[in-house]
């Protein structure tokens, strides 16, 4: 399975911790129909999309390591160890060595990481910014600056300050108490490689990351778009969205910005191998897999 690709002077390593069939499609989606689902089920199994032994969404769950001339960086940081998560049994106090035997496997240890940048600060994105340590939840790697949206942090952190969110008080607020967090403008620019660009929707100040240059470029959408099924159908908003309709806008000019100048995109959940470029398909799109 293909997980590293070069785009002009960035490589891009996937980093995954989980893959597996979890949520109703149906559920999962509430614009989408069941005439719908009945029309894409064949091309959605046989791609991994949709599960045929049980009918779910099969989602990948992983990060993004990008290798710069400059820099080494951690984008999103997946569910992690640990934390409590009764809400999703399939998250809750998981214990597996997966994700970081995957980081090692890409010639990288906590200590190399220079930056942490996160898309937006939900639970599966946030997870491995901490590791629990003599009963305390400590940044997981000890020389990199977290990069968070500022505008998507304070929405959050007023969210909190109303009722408690796990995965700001175990995974986000410890990485602000220890100094190590930036937060930032959505169209930040880390260097002339890597640079944020706002994309409103899924959360109230989600980010894409962009990498590379004009003729060399690849991007990672973060939640802007979880399946294969939306890049056919750019409006089915998934059920998280916190805003479904800004969402289905957000992710109609993205993928059709990306396919105009074939730019790879990197996804967050697309079953394996999640990355590749964008053709049409109607009035949508597909996502061919791309080759390192």
């Amino acid at each position: 399975m293909t997980t590293s690709f070069t785009v002009g002077d960035v490589t891009i390593h996937r980093i995954i911790e989980s893959e597996a069939p979890i949520f109703d499609p149906l559920t999962f989606f509430p614009d989408l129909t069941q005439a719908q689902l009945d029309e894409n089920r064949g091309w959605m199994e046989q791609t991994n999309a949709l599960d045929a032994a049980t009918g779910k969404v099969n989602l990948c769950i992983q990060s993004y390591l990008v290798k710069t001339p400059h820099h080494t960086i951690l984008i999103d940081s997946c569910v992690g160890n640990d934390k409590d998560r009764p809400a999703r049994p399939f998250w809750h106090r998981m214990t597996s060595d997966r994700w970081m035997r995957n980081l090692a496997a890409a010639g990288v240890g906590i200590d190399d990481i220079d930056f942490v940048m996160c898309t937006h600060l939900h639970v599966d994105h946030v997870g491995w910014n901490t590791v629990l340590r003599d009963g305390r939840w400590v940044p997981t790697f000890p020389k990199a600056r977290y990069v968070f949206a500022k505008g998507e942090y304070d929405h959050w952190v007023g969210e909190n300050a109303k009722s408690p969110i796990a995965p700001m008080i175990d995974s986000v607020l410890p990485i602000v108490e220890a100094g190590r967090a930036d937060l930032v403008a959505n169209d930040f620019a880390l260097d002339d490689l890597v640079r944020l660009e706002s994309t409103p929707g899924h959360t109230p100040d989600h980010v894409a990351v962009r990498l590379g240059r004009r003729d060399a470029s690849a991007v990672v959408t973060g939640d802007l778009i979880h399946s294969p099924l939306q890049a056919r159908y750019p409006e089915v908003s998934m059920f998280a969205d916190f805003d479904r309709k800004q969402s289905a806008v957000t992710r109609r000019r993205f993928l059709e910005g990306c396919c105009e100048s074939g730019t790879l995109m990197c996804t967050a959940h697309f079953p394996s191998p999640s990355v590749g470029r964008l053709a049409r398909w109607g009035e949508g799109f597909r996502l061919n897999s791309a080759t390192p």
